[in-house]
């Protein structure tokens, strides 16, 4: 078996493994963020910030602040979520004697093809599917070095908390049903129809005698029901648990049970109050609020006016960090990549309208609303252990 591995492109194009650290560079250089970005039309123009990329508020802090607990909220470009597949070839051997072109072989031979180069297979042993959500693409753009946009340190805001939640939903299915799908994980090959036929019959036989019905008419009737054809010559729409409550006083057990059905994502709304105190940090509000609302902005990617070209492309993505003395807090949740997908300024905080000479309102109220880029999984507390200092997790 060659050890070399190939990857599907999108196209369904075999990329040449030779070429992989090349194409890696490639990547690793689109990704450099705070470097030119590219635009729908496929030309490039450097970002344009209307901000600092390091925001902190208060601006002035006492010594217990400096060394209390914060919210750092990282800026990034949004990396879009990845399928691919991995796999391994090996070699292809004939399997009689024959000519390809001017090339003679023999059955066993290593078949080449009419150039003379060596003929592979993909190995489906080897086959496995890459499912890398927009979160680890994020992570891994990181780890290679992608530095952020900037970053905004803010005071830890009021209620926090974290909400955790997986969607499970009623699930129901008679005992007809399950000798369905009995016969359908037994069957190797054949007519999986006539197999389900037979363990139906076979078990309504089974229902009629444990109900103990002596009316050969009314067993009929049942039996028409519950194999689904209809009740009598009008055409009644019966159901079988119909036919058996008024025949028998009894229904087919419905097996009820609570199955999991899909994980969700968590979303997580911040309030912060700004009460500026000087005008250098009333400018530094000013930046912090017009970032937020600049990267939640989805971006037309060219320097076209109007709506812009064809496409759009996502907003900034951010990833948040409870901070405790300039570390990760020890207790405090943990979040991955989010989206900003709701924010609220209420520039009346104190309940009516005053400002400050150079225009400044005095107090104002900044909602945040952040929704995870992926949900939360088992494995991603494979980096825990007991007695460390990672918090609660996420």
């Amino acid at each position: 078996m060659i050890s070399a591995s190939g990857m599907m492109s999108g196209s369904g194009k075999l990329v040449n493994p030779q070429n992989k650290e090349t194409t890696n560079k490639k990547q690793n250089a689109n990704n450099k963020l705070n470097q030119n970005v590219s635009t729908g039309g496929g030309s490039k123009k450097a970002r344009h910030f209307s901000h600092p990329k390091l925001m902190v508020y208060p601006t002035a802090r006492g010594p217990k602040n400096v060394t209390g607990d914060s919210l750092l909220i990282k800026c990034f470009e949004y990396i879009p979520p990845q399928t691919t597949s991995s796999y391994k070839y090996r070699l292809s051997f004939a399997e009689n004697d024959g000519k390809n072109g001017d090339i003679e072989y023999k059955k066993g031979d290593v078949e080449r093809n009419k150039k003379g180069n060596i003929k592979t297979t993909i190995a489906p042993e080897t086959f496995k599917m890459i499912n890398r959500g927009a979160s680890d693409n994020i992570n891994a753009a990181n780890n290679q070095g992608t530095k952020h946009l900037y970053y905004v340190e803010l005071p830890i805001p009021q209620d926090v908390n974290d909400n955790n939640s997986v969607t499970w939903g009623d699930d129901s299915m008679n005992i007809l049903q399950l000798a369905g799908l009995a016969a359908a994980q037994q069957i190797g090959t054949g007519n999986i129809g006539d197999a389900f036929d037979q363990a139906k019959t076979t078990l309504t036989q089974g229902i009629i005698g444990n109900a103990g019905l002596q009316d050969e008419g009314l067993k009929q009737g049942i039996v028409a029901a519950i194999t689904g054809r209809a009740f009598d010559q009008m055409g009644a729409n019966v159901n079988a648990n119909s036919a058996l409550g008024r025949a028998t006083g009894m229904v087919l057990n419905s097996n009820l049970e609570l199955l999991f059905n899909s994980a969700n994502l968590r979303s997580f709304p911040f309030s912060i109050n700004f009460s500026p105190r000087t005008p250098d940090e009333a400018q530094t509000v000013k930046h912090i609020i017009r970032a937020f609302k600049s990267s939640m902005a989805a971006k037309k990617g060219t320097s076209d006016v109007g709506q812009g070209g064809i496409f759009l492309r996502a907003p900034d993505v951010f990833q948040l960090r409870y901070l405790h003395r300039g570390k990760d807090h020890p207790f405090l949740n943990s979040f991955k990549h989010m989206a900003l997908t709701g924010m609220q300024v209420n520039y009346t905080g104190a309940g009516t309208f005053a400002s400050y000479q150079d225009g400044t309102p005095v107090n104002m109220k900044m909602s945040l609303t952040f929704k995870e880029l992926n949900p939360v999984y088992h494995e991603d507390y494979d980096n825990f252990s007991e007695n460390d200092s990672n918090g609660v997790g996420f």
